[in-house]
């Protein structure tokens, strides 16, 4: 159970007292009869979705069961609740309206109580605004694109859509785990079933069947030996498809209030990688069919809309978790605690959750770490810009001008980029560089081949980030109401629009920004290298097309990304315990010592600086980081090995444990630290040692081996804190003497002066905007959001 005091100023309360006794009466009664206490146990009363809530009920001693009668909307619903065989009064509420429901709760001799519930349409939303149209529906089997009609994915279910919001009727299959030993962990049951592996270590299982001889058993970490066989449910929730498995009896009952003994009650919450903001509704990306998790009796969960790949609104993305966890709670019962997991993407989600809705989950396991989508965004369009500047005439006359090696040019791009070498601003730029284009585009990319010289193709083949014909998304010209494709776009529920356009609000910028200012002072670059870079990098426009201006937030989105969380804050993320697992993928050149070079594990973007960004956020925010391990690895590039995924969660499983078992009246952030088990200390394996067995705990020498070393961004060495949460700087006068050593001549100064006739960043003063977040907020009134108000309670009758 979760000390109350931990939730008391924050969003998700698993449990949410609504009891008159112990949260008083609300009303200022004076009345001394004994009054009912009620416990909505699926969510907060105001934010239930799909028409159902588990709910307890806690009659004053000497209050005979038998006698208590619950209402809901006048129904009578008393046969829902009975005495558990844990001692507590308990039923699932059901049939609730959309809207404003009453529960009445009623014994003879004791006050009765009522309470709010406020239920959703499982296809929301409930707090994170008005929802992006259109919404393209999966269907049993993909469907071409035809003409103006969108294709469409398969969803791994038998039947359609049945409205708008493309809920479909949910399904449940049962698979087993086969004692073969050479079999293959993937997806057992992949779109189309056609794909799926015959040497599955999961296969399908038929209740009504005879026991397949090659049936495993597996003892959870409760110590109860059962067959290994996992029912997995699949339907949709908020408009995304889920998967949730859990080890199932088949020939047994289960229900909220009677939960079958497998089930140990903890949940690990999977996070799908990479960024995008389809309109299309899919299957989640990865696998339910974890065995570490599973066999120790687990329950993994997970949805569509939580793959950062297929929705890039963290707030949604945060929703979704919640409806989750609340559909799990209605359906198989309480959860003990929530475990997080994910690469990449799936880090994003994680750290931004526990951000923007600090409790959701209870701790986390970021790989591939970046601490939130939007600062990540800023190194995605600094390399967007420096990769275009490298090649444009002004810069290239430069190099050839001053004789410089393809070696020495290429150092220069990397001092200026702050990465190990110039391949990395051109991933950035390949993989990412056209997520913010509102419309229909021609990719500019670096091929493979011109990684040395970094020379731009742009590709034959157009697309567009909604995955719509091309026909029916936005154009500036021929289209301008359409269907609008960029990152912030997907999210403009939360960011809203500049008045009186069609532009959603966005937080790019780089006014003020001196590109290349370490390099320049550390005598990398010259004066006229550094001058004329800023000259000619620029920015991009509304409709993230290159411009000769610098790009420019907008001041009402740089407010809500700080006030929402959606900048991960450090200050919340200390309530949650991570794990953060940091390999290396700083180039897609450099060989590691195992020979590992390309895909499928370098991608050349999860940079180990990043997880030193999230560290620095704690540190400033709290003056510690204590509750954040850091497990640095190399020769398996941003994957970890198997063996560190199962000490990870080994030891997140005992970290959790410890914290749920600490019921004082410390804060939570406390609560991690002294919750933090032996186990969870910051290590490292050399990437020299071919084994990787030994851990290194001696930060010095991790930091000595050059494939474990963080390096920088653009951002830094324009002058930036490697905490990178500065969207937009300050400004303050240009100055001369902030170039020292070096000097700058009057007349660079003067240009200097034409390219920021405001000044230039001050990184010593907070961003603009930058401000404490107001934990967790609503967007169902409008873009920009309101703090939630407290959780409803229940009143006296």
């Amino acid at each position: 159970m979760r000390s109350g005091k931990r939730f008391s100023h924050f969003f998700l309360l698993p449990v949410v007292c609504v009891a008159l006794a112990a949260c008083g009466s609300g009303g200022g009664d004076d009345d001394d009869t004994p009054a009912l206490d009620v416990k909505f146990l699926s969510s907060r009363a105001d934010f239930v979705s799909g028409g159902d809530g588990l709910v307890e009920v806690i009659l004053p001693t000497g209050t005979a069961v038998s006698g208590l009668r619950v209402e809901v909307g006048g129904r009578d619903v008393s046969s829902a609740f009975a005495l558990r065989a844990n001692g507590r009064v308990t039923g699932v509420v059901s049939g609730l309206a959309n809207g404003v429901n009453t529960l009445v709760v009623s014994a003879p001799g004791v006050r009765s109580a009522s309470l709010k519930i406020t239920n959703h349409p499982i296809g929301g939303p409930i707090l994170s605004g008005q929802q992006i149209q259109p919404w393209v529906c999966a269907t049993p089997t993909a469907q071409p694109e035809a003409g103006s009609t969108p294709s469409t994915n398969g969803s791994g279910l038998a039947t359609s859509a049945t409205d708008a919001q493309c809920n479909i009727a949910t399904e449940t299959r049962f698979f087993y785990k086969t004692t073969t030993a050479a079999c293959v962990n993937a997806l057992p049951d992949p779109t189309p079933p056609a794909t799926a592996n015959p040497n599955n270590c999961f296969k399908p299982y038929d209740p009504n069947a005879v026991l397949p001889a090659d049936l495993a058993t597996t003892t959870t970490d409760t110590g109860l030996t059962v067959p290994y066989i996992v029912r997995r449910e699949r339907g949709t929730i908020n408009r995304g498809i889920y998967d949730i498995a859990v080890l199932f009896d088949p020939a047994k009952p289960w229900t909220a209030t009677a939960p079958q003994s497998a089930w140990n009650g903890k949940l690990l919450y999977q996070f799908g990688g990479s960024t995008g903001q389809p309109r299309k509704q899919f299957r989640p990306q990865g696998s339910w069919a974890d065995d570490k998790s599973l066999a120790r009796g687990y329950m993994v969960v997970q949805n569509s809309l939580t793959d950062s790949q297929y929705n890039a609104n963290r707030v949604l993305m945060s929703e979704t978790v919640m409806m989750m966890k609340e559909h799990v709670t209605d359906t198989y019962g309480e959860i003990r605690f929530t475990m997080g997991a994910g690469c990449s993407g799936g880090s994003i989600n994680q750290n931004t959750a526990a951000s923007i809705m600090p409790g959701l989950l209870d701790g986390i396991q970021p790989t591939c770490t970046y601490p939130d989508s939007e600062t990540t965004t800023m190194e995605v369009q600094d390399c967007v810009l420096l990769v275009e500047a490298y090649q444009k005439p002004d810069w290239l006359n430069l190099m050839a001008n001053g004789g410089y090696s393809l070696a020495q040019v290429n150092a220069k791009k990397a001092a200026i980029n702050g990465h190990l070498d110039q391949t990395a601003c051109h991933a950035w730029n390949n993989l990412f560089g056209t997520n913010s284009k509102p419309g229909n585009f021609f990719a500019r990319v670096v091929l493979p081949a011109d990684n040395a010289t970094g020379v731009i193709t742009t590709l034959p083949v157009s697309a567009n980030n909604c995955q719509l014909p091309a026909n029916t998304v936005y154009d500036p010209v021929t289209n301008p109401n359409g269907p609008r494709c960029g990152g912030a776009d997907s999210a403009v529920a939360v960011w809203g629009k500049v008045p009186n356009t069609v532009f959603a609000r966005d937080t790019r910028d780089n006014v003020g920004v001196q590109y290349g200012l370490k390099a320049f002072i550390e005598g990398a670059i010259t004066a006229e290298e550094f001058v004329t870079l800023n000259e000619i990098i620029g920015g991009v426009n509304a409709d993230s097309i290159l411009s000769v201006n610098r790009s420019q937030a907008n001041p009402d989105a740089l407010a809500t990304a700080y006030r929402a969380g959606i900048v991960a804050s450090g200050k919340l993320l200390a309530q949650t315990p991570i794990i953060d697992m940091r390999g290396w993928d700083d180039s897609l050149i450099a060989v590691l010592p195992s020979g590992i070079s390309g895909p499928p594990n370098i991608t050349g973007i999860h940079h180990v600086w990043r997880s030193f960004a999230l560290r620095d956020r704690l540190d400033k925010a709290n003056g510690s980081h204590a509750g954040h391990v850091m497990w640095r690895y190399a020769r398996n590039g941003f994957v970890p090995a198997p063996s560190m995924t199962l000490d990870a969660f080994q030891t997140m499983d005992m970290w959790l444990t410890n914290l749920k078992a600490d019921t004082s009246t410390a804060s939570i952030a406390q609560k991690v630290v002294r919750a933090k088990p032996v186990e969870a200390f910051d290590f490292c394996y050399l990437s020299g040692d071919a084994a990787q067995a030994t851990k290194v705990t001696d930060k010095a020498i991790c930091d000595a081996d050059p494939f474990l070393r963080p390096h920088a961004s653009p951002r830094q060495t324009a002058g930036g804190p490697r905490s990178e949460d500065i969207l937009k700087c300050q400004l303050r006068p240009l100055n001369a003497a902030d170039y020292a050593p070096q000097i700058i001549s009057g007349i660079h100064l003067a240009r200097l002066q034409a390219v920021f006739p405001d000044g230039v960043c001050d990184w010593l003063k907070p961003g603009v905007g930058q401000q404490a977040p107001a934990s967790s907020m609503t967007f169902s009134g409008g873009a920009g959001g309101v703090p939630i108000g407290p959780a409803p309670t229940a009143t006296p009758q």
